[in-house]
């Protein structure tokens, strides 16, 4: 039950006719409180501590679909994140598809057996009745040849990345966070560290952002382990394509599972790796209760599997770094030699020499220095890629005589304009105001606040004339592009791949990434620079990247010595003195105010805990924050479960969100 007050297994008796089928990890059917509801059978025992029990209803598929082992990692993940046990397997197992399991079975299973035996028994042996399990469809003759060991191409770039595999492959579990090169095939490195750990008869799980992520891992692994050897799990996969690829999983039909976030619970025979790429991404996170994220799911599966993890990505974020701090793992980085020779040039437009050669380059969008980069690209039959921070023609914009921010007569909301010959339009409501007049002067003319990635495509297109202009973004995401002249303005995480690598790199408006009101705000600026830049060819080929920023911030500096540990060491060592996650742990509790504190007064909080806030949320609600040390916040999430609990067993009209360590406190 998804109810705080009643997060906890039930008994009940199991009749002699589904004794056969009621196998832990089954779905069944139970009464409660008067009504039929889903259930998830846990374990079976000769007796119980209650002295009058209900039979159990129904088992609903005789598949236990539900592991132990992820049956373990759920009831741990809800404990940390301070949510119910429920929901967390809301989230592990995805719904039924009856059609797709019989499908399942049908091929699991010789045509002459059917799936359960019909000879009752008290105390079934679970591998037994498990029609989808190794041992029931296992060969006695059959034997499956492990491949060989996979050399370390491409982690010989990093000191430590040859030991990594070596451990791998002697069935060791090697903890890592790694910091790939500008230019690197991240998805073949992994797939070779996939396949070390395959090598040594133990299996490995890996998780990405997005689809397109994902489709390069699904090509790389297949050439270096062969078709069949791994399964995808995706959301999008579809109701019954995405559960036919959770029994594969499940029965054990690949020793690989690789997909995204919904991939992170995913059940994975003899578990030897977890691996994640790019952890900083907030895709990661998932949006639903009790809002885990996919790193911290994955760190925790290693922990208790006893398996490797690997955390891989072209930033690093504070997390990640913490992990190399505490010596929970080992950083993997090449070194300053290799890193110079893959590395393009990557220069900044609001330093003082550039200042003094274009002084207009402080405040101009596309500096002469950005330009230049470009032409030459572009002359030299090399695409060119320039990163915008906004997606749209001019997503918004303000009264051209007076500057004030044009808003909708009708919500508030901000005015866009979605072409060159459009009318403003509302972002909120999407009203049209085509006799907008600004409130303060009258005047009617609009001028751009901020670009957007179509506006800038349809100005570069005017300025190099005859060159092919491409968007990838929200709308339409380019995989990859031709490798000669031409130009693609993508939107941050879409952009493109291209062989041999973009001639420049143009990184605009950096401002609207370095000045938003978040605690990541520089380390996300970074992680987006980092994965367009290390589409660059190096600078020996030729390749530039160009960063309109002034090259004495931090993140700008980070980017330019290509050097992610130094920053995520500095943004974490600043969170250690503010006292902010990760160094400490914080939950936010969202509701209305007298439902927060409510809450907070049932809350038996920890020694040491301190309440911040509180902060307006969206409408009428408000946020408090609980901040404890790392090692009292198991207590901190307990606290807050029961408070939650109390607050449930007395049917409180208001609900209350809790999120532990959310990633926006603000």
């Amino acid at each position: 039950m998804p109810l705080a007050h009643l997060d906890r297994p039930f008994d009940y008796l199991v009749p002699q006719a589904l004794s056969a089928d009621a196998v832990p990890g089954v779905r069944v059917k139970v009464r409660f409180a008067g009504q039929l509801v889903d259930g998830w059978l846990l374990e079976r025992t000769e007796r119980s501590d209650h002295p009058k029990l209900a039979y159990l209803d129904k088992v609903v598929s005789a598949v236990p679909v539900l592991a132990p082992e992820v049956a373990r990692l759920a009831r741990v993940v809800a404990d940390r994140y301070a949510g119910s046990l429920a929901d967390v397997l809301r989230l592990a197992v995805p719904p039924r598809h009856a059609r797709a399991e019989k499908e399942a079975i049908a091929q699991a299973l010789p045509a002459d057996l059917t799936p359960t035996d019909p000879t009752p028994t008290d105390s079934p042996d679970p591998a037994a009745s498990d029609p989808l399990s190794p041992a029931a469809r296992a060969d006695p003759a059959a034997t499956v040849a492990a491949p060989p060991v996979p050399e370390p191409e491409g982690w010989h770039d990093y000191p430590a990345g040859p030991a990594l595999l070596r451990a791998l492959a002697d069935g060791r579990s090697p903890r890592a966070v790694w910091s790939a090169l500008p230019g690197e095939d991240w998805a073949a490195r992994y797939a070779t560290a996939v396949a070390a750990t395959v090598a040594a008869g133990r299996g490995a799980l890996v998780v990405v952002a997005d689809g397109r992520d994902l489709d390069r891992l699904d090509v790389a692994l297949t050439a270096r382990l062969g078709a069949g050897r791994h399964v995808c799990l995706s959301s999008a996969l579809g109701p019954a394509r995405r559960y036919r690829a959770f029994l594969a999983a499940r029965r054990g039909d690949a020793p690989v599972v690789i997909g995204t976030r919904a991939a992170m619970f995913a059940p994975v025979d003899r578990l030897g790796l977890v691996a994640i790429w790019d952890d900083g991404d907030d895709l990661h996170a998932e949006p639903r209760a009790p809002y885990p994220h996919a790193r911290e799911v994955l760190l925790t599966r290693a922990q208790l599997a006893q398996a490797g993890a690997l955390v891989g990505g072209y930033a690093r974020t504070a997390e990640a770094q913490l992990l190399v701090e505490t010596g929970w793992a080992r950083e993997v980085v090449a070194d300053r030699a290799v890193l110079r020779a893959r590395t393009p040039a990557i220069v900044p437009t609001g330093d003082d020499p550039q200042l003094a050669r274009d002084p207009g380059a402080a405040t101009a969008r596309l500096p002469s220095l950005a330009w230049t980069a470009a032409r030459e690209a572009l002359r030299a039959d090399a695409p060119v890629l320039v990163q915008v921070p906004r997606r749209g023609y001019l997503p918004s914009v303000a009264c051209a005589d007076c500057r004030t921010p044009a808003r909708c007569p009708h919500c508030a909301g901000p005015l866009a304009l979605p072409s060159a010959g459009g009318s403003p339009a509302c972002r909120w409501c999407a009203r049209i105001a085509a006799a907008y007049a600004c409130p303060r002067c009258g005047g009617r003319r609009l001028r751009a606040s901020v670009t957007g990635a179509r506006r800038t495509a349809e100005e570069l297109g005017r300025a190099f004339p005859g060159v092919p202009v491409r968007t990838s973004g929200r709308e339409e995401v380019l995989a990859d592009v031709p490798g000669g002249a031409g130009l693609v303005i993508a939107t941050p995480g879409a952009e493109p791949v291209t062989a041999g690598g973009y001639g420049a790199v143009l990184l605009l408006d950096t401002w609207a990434l370095l000045t938003r009101a978040d605690l990541r705000a520089g380390e996300e600026a970074l992680r987006r620079w980092t994965a367009a830049a290390a589409l660059a060819r190096p600078a020996s080929a030729g390749g530039r990247v160009v960063v309109v920023a002034d090259g004495a911030l931090a993140p700008v500096q980070a980017l330019l010595r290509w050097d992610a540990g130094w920053f995520a060491a500095r943004e974490l060592a600043e969170r250690r003195e503010l006292g902010f996650p990760p160094a400490m742990r914080m939950a936010s509790v969202t509701g209305l105010p007298a439902a927060v504190a409510d809450l907070l007064a049932q809350a038996r909080l920890p020694d040491g805990a301190e309440l911040l806030g509180p902060v307006p949320a969206d409408g009428e609600r408000e946020r408090m924050l609980v901040r404890v040390p790392r090692a009292r916040a198991a207590a901190m999430a307990g606290a807050l479960h029961a408070a939650a609990g109390v607050r449930s067993a007395r049917k409180a009209a208001e609900p209350v969100r809790l999120q532990v360590d959310p990633l926006a406190l603000f």
